[in-house]
């Protein structure tokens, strides 16, 4: 038998799965930035997998929660869109990373590690806004959302650059086919991270 705990449910339980789940988000970037780092002898790809199933587990009792729950402390639809945009951050995370082991030899003398600390402090702001959740003060997630939009721009004008140095014909096909696909990756992980945060943002909007 169900108890009414169970059928009308708790903010509490909700608020400490969408945690989990961004706390895995932040934990797989910064493997991925140890990974990357010309200075590290840190492989990371494990602690990437490891964070990715914890971000699975919590993501799969959110939506399960979602329907053995009645009564959610915000809309049923902000829960679930913050979920699967959650779960992508770590996704583009794992792809890259699963990726470079294959491609690291073609990649020798191209840093990826500065476009990886922008996406941990990213990840780190999603993590912070999620925690704000439970009081939805609209003052502080706004100023969260600008750092994460300040970013977000940051990544798009590197990418630009990028773009530009690509198409000067000074890079063979295959070389500049890896740098466009890894940066890409990295800029769509922060793309994920700025949809996140938007979702926190509306959802403090409707509650304010």
């Amino acid at each position: 038998m169900f108890s009414l705990q169970t059928i009308f449910g708790s903010g509490k339980q909700f608020y400490e799965l969408l945690d989990a789940a961004a706390v895995s988000a932040h934990d797989s970037a910064k493997a991925l930035h140890r990974m990357l780092d010309p200075a590290s002898n840190d492989k990371g790809l494990e602690e990437i997998k490891l964070a990715r199933q914890r971000q699975r587990e919590a993501t799969n009792r959110i939506s399960q929660a979602l329907v053995d729950i009645f009564i959610t402390p915000i809309e049923r639809e902000d829960i679930e869109e913050l979920r699967v945009a959650l779960y992508k951050i770590s996704k583009q995370v794992e792809r890259f990373a699963d990726r470079y082991t294959f491609a690291a030899h073609r990649l020798e003398g191209v840093d990826f590690a500065p476009r990886a600390a922008m996406l941990e402090k990213a990840t780190q702001i999603v993590l912070d806004m999620v925690r704000e959740l439970p009081r939805l003060k609209l003052e502080t997630i706004k100023s969260l959302d600008d750092r994460l939009h300040a970013i977000e721009t940051e990544a798009d004008r590197l990418l630009l650059e990028l773009y530009r140095e690509l198409y000067s014909g000074d890079l063979d096909g295959a070389r500049m086919f890896l740098l466009k696909e890894f940066f890409e990756i990295l800029e769509k992980a922060i793309d994920r991270c700025r949809d996140a945060g938007a979702i926190v943002y509306q959802v403090a909007l409707k509650n304010s």
